[in-house]
């Protein structure tokens, strides 16, 4: 299995920016595919998931402002953020869970927000 996102970049805060997750493999069929970020210094976090029914879970800094969606049909994933602020700055990475208790890492893009 390979992910790879792209969509990254540098925007000023109050903007918008897509991130894309292509998938080597078709994807309605597993677990949840999520987007998670690391900032310098900091720990890897949620940002938001996709679970197989469709449902979704968002961490609370991004309620609101960031939408995760899908295309089974292309298999990708998109992370739809807006009104962006510095506080994301980070490198956002794709992840894939299989229900085998398995999951797949893309290598991340970087995101960053200027104030």
């Amino acid at each position: 299995v390979q992910l790879v996102e792209s969509g990254g970049g540098l925007v000023q805060a109050g903007g918008s920016l897509r991130l894309s997750c292509a998938a080597s493999v078709r994807i309605f069929s597993f677990k949840a595919m999520g987007w998670y970020r690391q900032a310098p210094g900091k720990q890897r976090e949620l940002v938001a998931a996709i679970i197989s029914g469709g449902g979704t879970n968002y961490a609370d800094s991004v309620k609101g402002r960031f939408t995760i969606s899908r295309d089974n049909a292309k298999s990708m994933v998109y992370l739809q953020m807006n009104s962006l602020k510095p506080e994301d700055t980070a490198v956002y990475y794709c992840k894939l869970d299989t229900w085998a208790q398995s999951d797949y890492w893309g290598q991340g893009t970087q995101v960053t927000v200027s104030s």
